[in-house]
């Protein structure tokens, strides 16, 4: 029978399809936290893995009753894996790292360290990143920076979801109910004094990405709506400035009918203005469709996930406020 202890730290780490490192995650963040010497719980969040990562973490299991596992229903996706490990936490500090070790586990000593000396938030901020290719580098770092101009909040640029959250930080995430989550970019919203530890980030251990490009799109269309009105602002500027285009064209047009016997440029000018008018209206017409799209997920009202099973957790923990299913 599990003895029951205050826990300290809660380590949160999302899984999908990670049967090929699942184990070596497990020995490092274990090597880590033991180092500790307090209480502690190892709370995985399976999102829907279609391999053998779940058995893994039951065979862990049976040897180490610190592991805890949520066995969602589905996929629901990355951030909402990360909240749904936050809902159900219980340490009075909870740390969110990823399962590929990109993320080193030993720089969860280094947080700790910082949370002792006060901070609610200490984020892992990136120096390098291994093994990933240009195009991936260079967009990522025009996405942060593009949403640091965009937004009005302060979001660190080259973090991701490795950070340590005090107990008071995680209680307010908990409140907020939205359904297109970005969570790095709540827990900047939610304030509280935040600080950050660097580090170089290190290439995939096994397996591949879970954020192909389809994904990290998705994932910035979420943190841009989420955080900023900006985009449809450019209907305006836009529509303004293609205003004056217009009107000097038309001047133009008018003075060589007036006032020379230069003939006036046919269906080549008339297409190109069109091509120009209806690319801008169309943009304009899918960035109000992402808004109004949230909004809808927004009304339907439906649990931000469903949870299958549950491994470790007594009846006490199984309060997450955002899932009304437990298995």
């Amino acid at each position: 029978m599990e003895r029951e202890r205050t826990c300290i730290y809660s380590v949160v780490v999302p899984v999908f399809n990670e049967e090929e490192v699942i184990e070596q995650t497990y020995r490092r963040l274990k090597a880590v936290m033991d180092t500790t010497k307090e209480p502690y719980e190892l709370l995985f969040v399976n999102d829907g893995s279609r391999d053998a990562t779940v058995e893994k973490l039951l065979r862990i299991r049976q040897q180490d009753f610190n592991v805890k596992l949520i066995d969602f229903s589905r996929n629901f996706g990355h951030q909402v894996a990360i909240s749904a490990g936050m809902d159900y936490a219980r340490g009075r500090a909870v740390i969110v790292i990823d399962a590929d070790l990109q993320d080193p586990p030993e720089l969860i000593l280094d947080m700790i360290g910082k949370w002792e000396t006060g901070y609610d938030v200490v984020y892992a901020k990136r120096t390098a990143r291994k093994g990933e290719t240009l195009f991936k580098k260079q967009t990522a770092s025009l996405f942060y920076r593009t949403l640091r101009r965009m937004t009005d909040i302060e979001i660190p640029v080259d973090t991701g979801d490795f950070r340590l959250l005090d107990r008071k930080v995680c209680d307010e995430l908990k409140g907020i109910q939205e359904k297109n989550r970005f969570v790095r970019g709540l827990v900047s919203w939610v304030g509280f004094r935040q600080t950050a530890v660097e580090y170089e980030r290190d290439e995939r251990a096994a397996g591949a990405t879970k954020y192909p490009l389809k994904r990290m799109i998705k994932l910035s269309l979420d943190g841009i709506t989420s955080f900023s009105y900006k985009p449809l602002k450019l209907a305006s500027y836009g529509g303004m400035a293609l205003s004056i285009v217009g009107f000097v064209y038309m001047l133009a047009v008018l003075f060589q009918t007036f006032f020379t016997e230069t003939t006036v440029p046919g269906w080549s000018s008339l297409v190109v203005i069109q091509l120009l008018f209806g690319g801008f209206v169309l943009m304009i017409l899918g960035m109000m469709g992402e808004y109004i799209g949230r909004i809808y997920d927004e009304t339907k009202d439906r649990p931000l996930y469903i949870v299958k099973e549950t491994y470790g957790l007594s009846a006490q923990e199984m309060r997450g406020p955002r899932s009304l299913r437990h298995g």
